[in-house]
Formats: C-alpha cells, sequence, structure tokens
C-alpha cells in the first residue's frame, strides 16, 4: 500500500499535466475517453506553461486549476463508493456525503501537490484497452522521466454528463482496490465515522504541513 500511494500520489497530476495532442495538432473528440483525457490535459499544461506561479509552487493557483479543469472530469461519488465497498450501503446519506467530500480533498491535495513539481516528464499513450462504445473504458498512458517509465491507466465511466474518470492503475495497482483495503481495515475497526475521522485528520495535517509520507 505504501509503495502503492507514493506512486499514485506523484503519477495522476504529472500525466495530466504533460499529455500532450496529436501530432496532427488536430482538435480532440471530447466525446471519446481518450479524447477527454488529451482535451483536458492539453488546457491544464497550457495553464500551467502561462504562468510563473504556478511553475513555481504557488498551492492556491494550482488548486484553482485542479478545481476547475480536473473536477468537472472526475466521478467522485462513484469512486468512494467502490472503496467504501459494502460499508456504502450501511452509511447513511450524510455520512456518505461527508466521507466523499473528505476523500476527494485527500485526493484533491495530493494531486494539487504533485502538480507543483513536474519538470519535464513527457507521457505516451498505448492501445486503448476498450474502445469507449460501452460504458466502462480504460485509457492507457506510460509517464517517461529520468527515473524510468511509469504506467498509468485511467479508468472511466459514461454517465448522463459524459465520460468520468473513476479509477486510476499506476504500476499495475488500481487506487480503489488499494484504498478499500485500507478502508475495510479502518471500518472494521472503528466504524463509518471512524473512516471520517481518519480522512478528516489526514486533510488537517496537510492543510498545517505535517502529513507523513
Amino acid at each position: 500500500m505504501k509503495q502503492w500511494k507514493k506512486t499514485l500520489f506523484a503519477a495522476p497530476i504529472i500525466a495530466l499535466s504533460f499529455l500532450s495532442f496529436t501530432a496532427s495538432g488536430a482538435p480532440m473528440d471530447t466525446s471519446t475517453p481518450q479524447g477527454l483525457i488529451e482535451n483536458v490535459v492539453g488546457e491544464v499544461m497550457g495553464a500551467v506553461k502561462a504562468d510563473p506561479a504556478m511553475q513555481n509552487g504557488d498551492k492556491a493557483k494550482i488548486r484553482a486549476l485542479v478545481d476547475a479543469k480536473i473536477l468537472p472530469q472526475t466521478d467522485f461519488e462513484r469512486t468512494t463508493r467502490l472503496a467504501m465497498g459494502l460499508a456504502w450501503n450501511k452509511a447513511t446519506p450524510e455520512q456518505r456525503a461527508q466521507i466523499k467530500e473528505q476523500f476527494e480533498m485527500l485526493l484533491v491535495n495530493t494531486y494539487a501537490g504533485a502538480l507543483a513539481q513536474v519538470k519535464d516528464q513527457t507521457v505516451t499513450y498505448k492501445a486503448a484497452a476498450d474502445s469507449g462504445s460501452g460504458n466502462d473504458a480504460v485509457v492507457r498512458s506510460q509517464i517517461n522521466n529520468s527515473g524510468g517509465p511509469i504506467e498509468l491507466d485511467y479508468r472511466l465511466g459514461k454517465t448522463a454528463q459524459g465520460w468520468k474518470v473513476y479509477d486510476l492503475n499506476v504500476m499495475g495497482a488500481w487506487m480503489i482496490e488499494a484504498y478499500r483495503s485500507q478502508f475495510r481495515d479502518i471500518i472494521n475497526q472503528k466504524g463509518v465515522d471512524g473512516l471520517l475521522q481518519f480522512l478528516t485528520d489526514k486533510n488537517q495535517a496537510i492543510a498545517s504541513g505535517q502529513a507523513g509520507s
């Protein structure tokens, strides 16, 4: 879990920031999973390049960029529901909403921190694992940097609002599976409220600069 989390926390925003448009420069078809990912990446990459403050790690501006460009393309409720497993059905609507909010905040804070550290990474796409003709698709990519390649896949689901990202695979480990195991252990010991407290404490530690690795 620790090894997976260290890789995950650095990878997603790096990928979103440094993927490029197709060689032809043609507009992406955002109605497709891969087109959506490339379009969002292009906007994020352009924003970072145009703003010296973000390149220097301005967390407020980076968080605003994440909120504006990345969050609308994600399905955090589905991510949270799948990570909680059967416990989702036992939680009250209020608990679900609070846990979703804290889990989303934890991931966004982590991604925003990774975005402030991007440098000269590049990303290449692999052949699509799914054509996107159904309700679920996977966009496969590889981050290339001095430390060696990192495999990063995005799982998207089709919603009434279009395709939304709900899971990530870093070097063979899916995010939801990793968090499901951790969440299950916490819930078994301390209940749903214990999970909420765990996430809240993590976010408070990040906000105060005391979060551990």
